[in-house]
């Protein structure tokens, strides 16, 4: 049986870019419908359901962040920005707001097909049906609970078992502090980003040939973490 492409929606308000990123995104397998405006978008989202969206923030219509939360609030496909706008509280904002990745123009085709293509594993991931997840020589059994490094057991606190956890599920993309923060430790710390600190060092420690140097657990500065899932 032949697994049918998946199907993007591409919102996007410039007819050249538009044209552009169909026109890869088909010769790469993807099939594609487009969006133009804030209006146009919402309504291919609840009437085809795509498996990923590729969401432009500067909209004729409406704004692309109040998009992305009526997007986020009736759909459950993976959601990259791409963006012109490349501040930090930007990213932020639309992270918390649930969107998988925040790619700034200009960027190059190479990165938005593999942050695409790590959207859609993680979709396999986030709904159980992956239960090993293995980058380099780490390898996490969640339904073992069981982490290894180079084939050893690793022995993690609960507390950093959690952290590393909430990082596989979202393999591959960033996660904010606030998100870490609220799925390990609760909404009341969401502010707490000493805490993340901490642990995240100490999963380094444990988890990093080079600790100073990590190539696995990965800082993206002002926003949050990101986990690798390739090397």
């Amino acid at each position: 049986m032949v697994t049918p492409a998946p199907l993007v929606l591409l919102v996007e308000d410039e007819p050249q870019m538009r044209r552009f990123l169909c026109a890869t995104l088909r010769a790469n397998s993807y099939q594609v419908i487009e969006a133009a405006n804030a209006r146009t978008a919402l309504a291919q989202v609840a009437g085809r359901n795509p498996d990923l969206i590729l969401l432009d923030l500067g909209l004729p219509d409406r704004d692309g962040l109040e998009v992305a939360r009526e997007i986020r609030r009736t759909a459950s496909a993976p959601v990259i920005v791409i963006s012109a706008r490349g501040r930090e509280q930007d990213k932020v904002t639309a992270l918390d707001l649930g969107v998988d990745d925040y790619v700034t123009k200009p960027f190059g085709v190479g990165e938005l097909l593999a942050r695409m293509r790590v959207a859609l594993r993680r979709v396999t991931l986030s709904s159980g049906q992956v239960e090993i997840f293995e980058v380099g020589p780490l390898r996490v059994d969640l339904e073992r609970r069981q982490v290894t490094r180079g084939g050893e057991e690793v022995h993690l606190t609960p507390t950093e078992y959690k952290l590393l956890a909430a990082l596989v599920r979202h393999a591959g993309g960033v996660i904010t502090h606030r998100q870490l923060l609220q799925d390990v430790w609760g909404a009341n710390h969401s502010d707490q980003t000493h805490y993340l600190r901490v642990y995240m060092a100490q999963l380094r420690h444990k988890l990093e040939r080079d600790p100073a140097r990590p190539r696995l657990l990965l800082t993206e500065p002002g926003v949050g973490y990101r986990l690798r899932d390739e090397l």
